[in-house]
């Protein structure tokens, strides 16, 4: 989600400064479950627009 201007605020940032909102064991769920779900994705073959969209970004623009 892109930011929203008051995203950007200086106040904004100062409110972030505390402690993350998750406990350790949650946030370490997350992350091995965020792991293994991307671990089977990317042990698969990229698709056909994957493919054509990085072979665009490998021509020199003209």
């Amino acid at each position: 989600m892109p930011k929203t201007r008051s995203d950007c605020s200086p106040k904004a940032e100062a409110t972030r400064s505390g402690p993350p909102p998750l406990n350790a064991g949650i946030r370490r769920h997350l992350g091995l479950s965020l792991r293994t779900f991307y671990a089977e994705i990317l042990s698969e073959p990229p698709g056909a627009r994957i493919e054509a969209l990085l072979a665009r970004l490998g021509k020199p623009q003209r």
